[in-house]
């Protein structure tokens, strides 16, 4: 019995410690959520820097949405916020009066692709007054066939998918299309993931959406990417024209936002310093258009200077450069 009894108390002790000391050895997490639209990319730096800095950290991504993943963001829940459109001002009130500060990063350019079914045979170029007459709100329930939209394409029944109000970028192209901010026709299939929109699209050959150019561009087999006229003629999605700045009103930066208390951890600084130092190649990689190599280097000073809050003014901006945001001054 006193035999027993030693046992347990040895077993006992040694629980104990091991439960005290396992913390120790645990490896550090980064937690990063919010936009789809700027998931391949961040997940491409996660998975590079947990191979080339084994052990540094866990990287985890998820995809709540650009307004999904700033309301975990202002809870402090997560360390970086990936966003497809600067921070509102709602959100920025939320951080604020929960103490949270943070460093605004653009990462790369994105284009809005607009797009139908291959089998659809009527649309190659669609204008920015045939996509404000589908979607904005006095569009429900009224505009409903594409004959509605031009005489000269069929009676057929039009159906719309698009990203969900917490998307980031359901907020830009509602701005840039609509020229307010979330005002769209309700009446459509939404989703977070861009993923099932894809399908949506793909399945139907009545169909029309959008989302970001890397998931176009990863399904072209399924989809057919339409021209947009912002009134200088059909302007298709490319490197050429996003970079030449003729792909409008649906070209815009896509931000990364870090914590400012999170890059009090080494490895979320580490991090950052990986993501800033590899993203020209990495956004290339997931079919995203990165910046001027000088935006990574502005925006490692930017973190090292504490360069707090936005430069913008609490919502979405069309047609903006990436040379103009980095020279400006940041508010929270």
């Amino acid at each position: 019995m006193l035999k027993l009894l030693r046992i347990e108390i040895v077993v006992v002790v040694l629980g104990a410690l091991l439960g005290a000391v396992s913390p120790v050895y645990a490896e550090p997490v980064i937690k990063i959520d919010g936009s789809s639209t700027v998931f391949p990319i961040t997940e491409a730096v996660a998975e590079d820097f947990q191979i080339a800095k084994k052990g540094a950290a866990k990287v985890t991504v998820g995809i709540s949405g650009t307004g999904g993943g700033f309301k975990k963001f202002c809870r402090g829940e997560i360390d970086i916020a990936n966003a497809s459109r600067p921070i509102l001002k709602k959100e920025m009130d939320a951080c604020k009066a929960a103490g949270v500060q943070y460093v605004e990063m653009p990462v790369a350019y994105d284009a809005l692709t607009v797009v139908a079914n291959p089998r659809n045979d009527w649309v190659k170029v669609i204008t920015v007054a045939d996509l404000k007459k589908i979607w904005e709100p006095d569009a429900q329930g009224k505009i409903t066939s594409w004959k509605q939209i031009n005489p000269a394409w069929p009676d057929e029944p039009i159906k719309l998918y698009g990203p969900g109000a917490d998307s980031g970028t359901f907020d830009y192209f509602t701005e840039a299309i609509v020229g307010k901010a979330k005002s769209s026709r309700g009446d459509f299939t939404a989703s977070e993931d861009d993923n099932v929109l894809v399908q949506g699209v793909a399945s139907d050959k009545n169909a029309l959406g959008y989302f970001g150019f890397a998931y176009y561009n990863e399904n072209q087999k399924k989809l057919r990417a339409l021209a947009v006229d912002g009134g200088k003629g059909g302007i298709i999605p490319s490197v050429e024209t996003v970079e030449d700045g003729s792909y409008q009103p649906l070209s815009r930066p896509i931000f990364i936002y870090i914590s400012i208390k999170a890059t009090e951890k080494p490895e979320v600084r580490e991090f950052i310093e990986f993501y800033m130092k590899n993203a020209s190649p990495l956004v290339k990689e997931v079919k995203y258009f990165p910046l001027p190599a000088q935006a990574y280097t502005t925006n490692l000073e930017h973190l090292n200077k504490k360069k707090l809050g936005t430069v913008f003014n609490g919502q979405p901006e069309v047609g903006v450069q990436i040379e103009e945001l980095l020279k400006r001054e940041a508010s929270l």
